[in-house]
């Protein structure tokens, strides 16, 4: 019966010491940092683990793939965002395999310097793409109305360093490219978009 008992204890202390199972999501630092080097300078940011665990993981996954480098800023509008994720140079089309659930609902709003995922219509169809608010754009937040309820674009972090650099990406001279309306003349590009380790 002593025994027993030591052994149950011992099997109840390793549980404890060894914690409940979590996701990858849970696993992600709660702050990533992410370094965007662009033709334009540099900008950082800081992503919300805690408010948005899927949008961050989803944009974690593919910025350790590499999926951003090399990619435009295609729609620029001043007094209003700056957006990415989705074209090369030649505007040919880049997106992932995998979209992200809307995770708007998570009380953070669409101010300036915050990052948001864009998407189609279909709230749930955030791929690769996000802008950054240059300005504050609560009419980008959900609406939590019983009549008039509609889901928002979800934001997953903040630029803390650099923000003038995106000041200068939205001041950029536009023009009508194919389907896009509002693409920078000179293509503006991500040269490297990258986790900053503090090790």
């Amino acid at each position: 019966m002593k025994k027993a008992l030591i052994l149950t204890i011992t099997l109840c202390a390793a549980i404890l010491l060894s914690g409940p199972d979590v996701s990858a999501a849970d696993k992600i630092m709660p702050h990533p940092h992410i370094e965007v080097i662009t033709s334009e300078g540099t900008f950082k940011i800081e992503l919300v683990t805690k408010e948005a665990p899927k949008t961050v993981a989803h944009i974690l996954r593919l910025v350790d793939d590499g999926f951003y480098d090399g990619l435009i800023f295609h729609r620029v509008i001043a007094g209003f965002m700056v957006q990415t994720g989705g074209y090369t140079p030649g505007f040919k089309l880049r997106e992932d395999d995998k979209s992200v659930i809307n995770e708007s609902g998570n009380s953070l709003s669409n101010a300036r310097g915050t990052i948001a995922m864009a998407r189609t219509d279909d709230p749930h169809s955030a791929n690769s793409q996000f802008f950054i608010n240059v300005v504050d754009n609560q009419r980008l937040d959900p609406q939590k109305s019983t009549v008039s309820g509609r889901w928002g674009y979800t934001v997953f972090g903040y630029v803390f360093e650099g923000m003038e650099v995106v000041d200068k990406i939205a001041a950029a001279q536009t023009s009508p490219q194919g389907e896009h309306q509002n693409a920078p003349l000179i293509p503006i590009v991500i040269k490297k978009m990258a986790q900053i380790s503090y090790d």
